[in-house]
């Protein structure tokens, strides 16, 4: 092994074996790196995947892309600085707020009124983060246990298939089945460096074959990002040729109202939840139990998106796209986030190339997001399957199966005419308070798996004693743990 010893900041890393193929089976740790050029085709293909969203997201909710992809590699440096390089993640712009940023503009909030909302929000997330800190995360493994976890990241990955089903496939769904197909072979087939980029080598063959069905075929008839069909190019860089290749983006501060406050308030349920699961399956994924830094890492998301609405971008989060990547490559290395977030920045720079990124076409991004947003979903299941949760306990299944229908169906609950609750936050308050109030409620012999996460280890208690009473250094420090 080469390289440096990773400091007290995460910012050196040892060399995985040779730097350049790592052996069959092996994962890249977030303290190792492979070489320099390798490392940065990583972090451009991290660059790709939270591009779409993260353009998506500050133009559904009126705001600056080109600011908003600047400021998720201002955040992810921050968290990555703030977590001490254990925790490999990007922060991209939250899809959380766009449904918060309609509300407010509907009651005739402008984009500072937005972003001072979201500002709020952000503040009370880093305070949730300290909190944990503090206290430890047992305060938030007692409300999220493996099955509420599990379920949670379940439906933040299962959620994004209407964007999927109903936004990118009908643009061209030849083209996502080609992309798709072509994708999966590469992830299946491919050896060595290839197969752990083969999001991106996706990516760009379904950017070229968009070019060459434009070519061959001309404009296709189907739907161009709305309901209604149209005839429109699949590759349309006609806004390539007019940006330019400089530019800063366009900043302002924000603005407070304790209206749109409260309309954005209960987010932050959405996103300690959203937190909580990306770390758990990271620390699935990379056998590295993570439970010490959830607080750092809430508090962190939080300082990014402060920074980022004080400028008048849009809310970070832990980007479930990235845990998809990292799903298919195996390479945790955190120095490949690095290098996505200089990327960011210098995409953040260039309307040319955010132009360039934009133009992805429709069809190609159904492609990808097919394979990327079921492997995050499917990550819920890990953590049920590594922390032993029964699914035949109705104390389990109830609450887990009410809440995931209603996060990925898009359930919504109005409490009031100018606020209601759906998506996400609602399917995460369901199994919260579905999962807590049955086992105050159920009788005891349901009650004999452990509700409590330690540490990374197994919640399972194979004598079926009160787990209330259960001695945590007796468990098994080993299990609970992702495979390698």
């Amino acid at each position: 092994m080469g390289g440096g010893v990773r400091d007290g900041l995460g910012v050196r890393w040892r060399v995985h074996g040779d730097g350049r193929v790592p052996a069959p089976g092996a994962v890249v740790r977030p303290d190792e790196r492979l070489s320099w050029p390798r490392t940065a085709g990583l972090g451009a293909q991290h660059v790709v995947a939270m591009f779409g969203a993260s353009f998506v997201a500050p133009v559904l909710m009126g705001l600056d892309p080109n600011l908003a992809i600047m400021m998720s590699g201002l955040a992810t440096m921050v968290f990555l600085l703030a977590t001490r390089g254990r925790v490999p993640s990007y922060l991209g712009c939250s899809l959380s707020f766009v449904g918060v940023a309609a509300v407010i503009r509907g009651q005739g909030g402008d984009s500072a009124t937005v972003t001072g909302a979201i500002l709020v929000v952000g503040a009370a997330l880093f305070l949730v983060g300290l909190a944990v800190r503090k206290f430890g995360a047992r305060i938030i493994h007692a409300a999220m246990p493996p099955i509420v976890t599990g379920a949670v990241v379940m439906l933040i990955g299962f959620n994004l298939a209407p964007v999927t089903a109903g936004t990118y496939w009908p643009q061209d769904q030849w083209t996502a089945l080609l992309t798709m197909l072509l994708t999966g072979l590469a992830v299946v087939c491919l050896r060595g460096f290839w197969s752990r980029v083969a999001i991106f080598l996706g990516l760009v063959a379904g950017y070229l074959m968009s070019w060459a069905f434009d070519a061959a075929f001309g404009k296709i008839h189907s739907p161009d990002g709305g309901s209604k069909a149209v005839d429109h190019w699949r590759l349309d860089l006609s806004a390539v040729r007019d940006a330019d290749w400089f530019g800063l983006p366009s900043v302002h501060g924000p603005s407070f109202s304790w209206s749109a406050v409260l309309v954005a308030l209960p987010v932050v349920i959405a996103l300690v939840a959203e937190n909580a699961g990306h770390v758990k399956a990271v620390g699935e994924m990379t056998g590295d139990p993570l439970d010490d830094q959830l607080g750092t890492a809430i508090a962190a998301d939080g300082a990014g998106s402060v920074l980022s609405t004080s400028l008048g971008g849009p809310a970070t989060t832990t980007y479930s796209e990235n845990i998809g990547v990292m799903a298919a490559t195996r390479v945790y290395s955190t120095a490949a986030y690095w290098a996505a977030a200089c990327f960011a920045l210098l995409f953040g720079l260039c309307p040319k190339f955010g132009a360039v990124v934009a133009a992805v076409p429709g069809g190609v991004l159904g492609g990808i997001t097919v394979i990327l947003y079921g492997m995050i979903g499917l990550l819920g299941a890990q953590i049920w399957i590594s922390n032993g949760v029964d699914l035949r306990n109705p104390l389990n299944l109830v609450p887990a199966a009410a809440g995931i229908i209603i996060g990925v169906g898009g359930v919504s609950l109005e409490i009031t005419d100018n606020f209601e609750l759906g998506g996400i936050a609602l399917g995460t308050l369901v199994v919260l308070t579905g999962y807590h109030v049955l086992r105050a409620l159920a009788p005891a012999h349901l009650k004999s798996q452990e509700p409590l996460l330690d540490e990374g280890t197994s919640s399972y208690d194979p004598e079926g004693q009160d787990p209330e009473g259960q001695d945590p250094g007796a468990q098994d420090p080993g299990a609970g743990r992702g495979t390698e």
